[in-house]
């Protein structure tokens, strides 16, 4: 298959090589990164809440009361 003279095809052959061990993992553990992107979702709104917040440290103390 890789020799296969398509390039839309040879891409997505590289793309399963790069991410192989990612996606392997989705399929033998369903472990994903949905929690992760979740939490940077939540810190960003949280943050665009506050725009223009002076005080860093009660920033962060909020942001650690809230989702820590």
């Amino acid at each position: 298959m890789e020799r296969f003279d398509y390039m839309e095809f040879n891409k997505v052959l590289d793309t399963f090589s790069s991410h192989s061990t990612t996606i392997i993992n989705y399929f033998e553990e369903r472990l994903t990164n949905a929690s992760a992107e979740s939490f940077n979702a939540k810190i960003k709104a949280f943050r665009n809440q506050l725009r223009g917040v002076a005080d860093v440290k009660f920033f962060l103390f909020r942001l650690a009361m809230l989702y820590a």
